[in-house]
């Protein structure tokens, strides 16, 4: 399976979340969130439109104020962490795409492949 780097764990700071691009043409960013040793990521669409919102704000601004859930800030959505399942707002009943997240003996996170290839721009 093909791999593509994202950023070393340590550049996620605990109880925070960021975005990354898995290549320069994607169109979304896969947001990885740590909390302790445990990194979970999605990728960075709404579930409550089809064809998915960026959720942030701003750049990197994923969580809700004390930082407990992921929030998309266009439609007032929260999702639980762990699982990525809408808890509140506009699109109960859904779930953000979990993404699958690889890391290296030496702590560098990668994502497959074919994760950029859905959020790539088709020319």
């Amino acid at each position: 399976m093909a791999l593509l780097p994202l950023c070393h764990r340590d550049e996620i700071p605990d109880g925070a979340a960021r975005g990354f691009l898995p290549l320069p043409e994607a169109l979304r960013r896969v947001i990885v969130v740590r909390r302790g040793q445990r990194l979970d990521a999605y990728m960075d669409s709404c579930p409550h439109y089809t064809g998915g919102t960026p959720m942030a704000w701003r750049r990197d601004a994923y969580l809700n104020g004390d930082g407990t859930h992921l929030a998309c800030h266009a439609h007032c959505a929260l999702f639980d962490i762990d699982t990525g399942d809408c808890v509140s707002g506009p699109c109960l009943g859904r779930k953000l795409t979990r993404v699958t997240l690889t890391e290296d003996q030496v702590g560098y996170l990668s994502v497959p492949a074919h994760v950029a290839g859905c959020a790539a721009r088709k020319e």
